[in-house]
């Protein structure tokens, strides 16, 4: 099932995709992962004629996991980390598909990051891996966007990887009955026409279950937590040249089994400053 957060002109509301349309579910997205295939729908739209939102438009938690996949280690020169490198990104930098990416005025050094998304169903403490997917709402498709510049200024990372904007997530939640293995999934991230990612989930480090695991060893997971599970290589800062995104650049990700998610890039407008 594919359950999804949508603008119908002034309204906001949440539905199961089917095909080309979107069915009207009352209650929240989680709510409506809960109640299953039988949810009760109402009122159907053409996708076209709707604006998707990010599924959970703030999360409780967005979590995330850095050099989690082996070729993204070979590119950064990197070691083979012995346990989990998490870091946190501020939920108020998620968006919604078509949403734009601003390129912010302090930076020229803006990357994108192609993830799985792990969406958190509901509230639970030291799952073993072996049960974590019984935790888990489903699975949405994350950029992990990036001011390197920023996130190198600090060991947390927590500023590059927080500016306004720099969270898509989207199109929708695939719950977890539909999309039962989060890894074996190709994942792909195009800039314009230009294929810079291209890998498969099965080739992560700590995989989704064993990240669940490990985070909720040390705290409490909630539901609409959401944790970026890590990014294969082919990011623009170890290109060679290095190739950061610019104002017009589209980014696309596609991930099998859930769909895609793309974002403009646009200079951060100066409406963004508030006194």
């Amino acid at each position: 099932m594919r359950v999804a957060r949508f603008r119908n002109q002034a309204s906001v509301g949440t539905g199961v995709v089917v095909g080309d349309e979107i069915a009207e579910a009352p209650g929240s997205v989680l709510e409506v992962v809960a109640a299953g295939p039988d949810v009760a729908t109402v009122a159907r739209h053409p996708l076209g004629q709707v604006e998707l939102l990010a599924p959970i438009a703030r999360p409780p938690k967005f979590l995330a996991i850095g050099l989690n996949y082996a070729d993204h280690m070979a590119e950064s020169g990197a070691e083979a980390p012995s346990f989990p490198v998490f870091f946190n990104k501020q939920s108020t930098c998620v968006i919604g598909p078509g949403e734009a990416i601003h390129r912010p005025r302090v930076s020229e050094m803006l990357d994108y990051e192609g993830e799985l998304g792990v969406v958190v169903g509901r509230r639970c403490r030291h799952v073993p891996a072996e049960r974590a997917h019984e935790v888990v709402a489903g699975y949405t498709i994350v950029d992990d966007v990036t001011v390197r510049d920023w996130q190198f200024k600090a060991p947390t990372w927590t500023l590059g990887k927080s500016f306004d904007t720099h969270g898509p997530t989207g199109p929708w939640i695939v719950t977890a009955d539909e999309l039962t293995d989060p890894h074996s999934l190709q994942i792909r991230t195009w800039v314009n026409d230009d294929l810079r990612q291209d890998a498969s989930t099965k080739e992560m480090i700590f995989d989704c279950f064993q990240q669940i695991e490990t985070l909720s060893t040390a705290f409490t997971l909630e539901p609409g937590d959401l944790i970026a599970t890590g990014t294969p290589a082919g990011v623009g800062v170890f290109r060679k040249p290095p190739a950061f995104l610019r104002a017009g650049d589209t980014v696309r990700i596609e991930i099998e089994g859930i769909g895609t998610l793309e974002n403009p890039v646009v200079d951060e407008p100066a409406e963004t400053q508030v006194l």
